[in-house]
């Protein structure tokens, strides 16, 4: 029995591996971007203060990971529109 195909791909594409290092990269550049500059801002501040701030900033990543996704297996930025009847 041949694998189930998920969406409209029969083939690999390039935009698959080149996302995920995408990802990975630009994960990394954020996490030193807040590592060089919102921890020294915040160093001194009560951890109960701190723990809010760094969830935040935590979660904020994700924001636009679902347009990437959707581009990395369709090649569009968006989400294809449902077509009449379908």
């Amino acid at each position: 029995m041949p694998p189930k195909i998920r969406g409209n791909r029969r083939e690999p594409t390039w935009r698959i591996p080149v996302g995920i290092l995408a990802l990975v990269v630009g994960l990394g550049v954020y996490a030193m971007a807040i590592a060089s500059y919102v921890a020294p801002l915040i160093a001194d501040w009560h951890a109960l203060i701190q723990a809010p701030i760094y969830l935040v900033l935590g979660v904020v990543w994700l924001l636009p990971l679902g347009r990437f996704l959707i581009w990395m297996e369709t090649g569009r930025w968006s989400r294809p529109v449902a077509e009449p009847g379908g």
